[in-house]
């Protein structure tokens, strides 16, 4: 007699229990197998789904993550051109000051009267155009174009600046001025009366009434050439002005320069007084041009002329 020995799997057998179980209550009870079997279709389909959601939210996070960081690199190329265009502006506002400032000098050196040109204030302007974002390319372009403007404006003003400075400088060395502040003139130029009673004479200048001690003024810059006494002029003050003209101040009580002093339009050169050949206290006033005495009234009608008087002094 022959024996058999069947070795089973004990998992298979369990499952194989449990299939036989389920499917003995699926025929005893059918609503209660599909209740189960619906169950765990639900328990497996969210189970899916979260792990799907799962994978999208990863998803959602690393594309947030590349969003941000163009977004950081458009934020810090921005801030580059932002930088670069500040530093344009205040290149160009330095600029303007430039010329506000060449301006204003020029106004004054051209003597033009206040208000005609305001280098402060910004001129009005108007318009009735709708008005929409400007592109960086166009705002760059006209930077550069101001930038262009401001270049010539900043050459052109710089050549009228040294015209300018040049006339100053002409004019500064031309004897327009009057000597004496606040005086008139006493005794003009030409023949006259001699004032000692001898007759006719040449008078050669002008006289200003002035006080003894009164500062006595150079008119014009230039170089004090002589400083000392002079026969019939006393103390007597010469400047050349180095343009061919020469001017002499006589009669001063007191000499403040000597000669190859450099001295300057409106500075003081001598005191006001009587010395040689004088009846009282004034300031002889001459000019000479290229070496001939000339009328100084020609030259003090561009300036404020004073009344003349008809008593001369000397």
């Amino acid at each position: 007699m022959s024996y058999k020995f069947i070795v089973r799997n004990p998992r298979d057998s369990h499952a194989t229990g449990l299939a036989e179980r389920a499917t003995a209550l699926a025929a005893q009870r059918p609503g209660l197998a599909f209740s189960a079997v619906l169950a765990l279709g639900v328990l497996f389909g969210t189970g899916a789904g979260v792990a799907i959601g799962m994978l999208g939210a990863q998803h959602n996070a690393a594309r947030l993550a590349e969003q941000q960081r163009e977004l950081e690199q458009v934020k810090q190329q921005s801030q580059q051109e932002i930088n670069a265009l500040a530093a344009r502006l205040g290149e160009l506002q330095a600029q303007a000051n430039r010329l506000n400032a060449l301006g204003e000098r020029l106004t004054e050196a051209g003597q033009l009267e206040d208000g005609e040109f305001d280098f402060q204030g910004t001129p009005g302007q108007g318009g009735t155009e709708a008005a929409g974002d400007m592109p960086l390319e166009e705002l760059l372009t006209g930077l550069d174009e101001i930038q262009a403007q401001f270049d010539a404006s900043g050459r052109q003003l710089g050549v009228m600046e040294s015209l300018l400075f040049d006339r100053q400088l002409q004019n500064n060395a031309l004897p327009v001025r009057s000597p004496v502040r606040r005086s008139y003139v006493t005794s003009g130029f030409g023949y006259r009366a001699d004032p000692f009673g001898r007759g006719r004479a040449l008078h050669k200048g002008i006289d200003f009434d002035a006080n003894v001690g009164d500062p006595v003024m150079a008119v014009a810059d230039g170089v004090v050439s002589f400083a000392g006494t002079q026969s019939g002029y006393g103390s007597t003050i010469e400047v050349d002005h180095g343009n061919g003209y020469m001017t002499r101040y006589a009669h001063n009580s007191r000499l403040t320069v000597k000669a190859g002093d450099l001295v300057r339009a409106g500075q003081q050169v001598a005191r006001a007084g009587s010395s040689g050949r004088s009846t009282g206290a004034h300031v002889h006033f001459e000019v000479w041009e290229n070496g001939r005495v000339v009328n100084p009234r020609t030259f003090l009608a561009d300036s404020p002329g004073a009344p003349v008087a008809k008593r001369g002094r000397g």
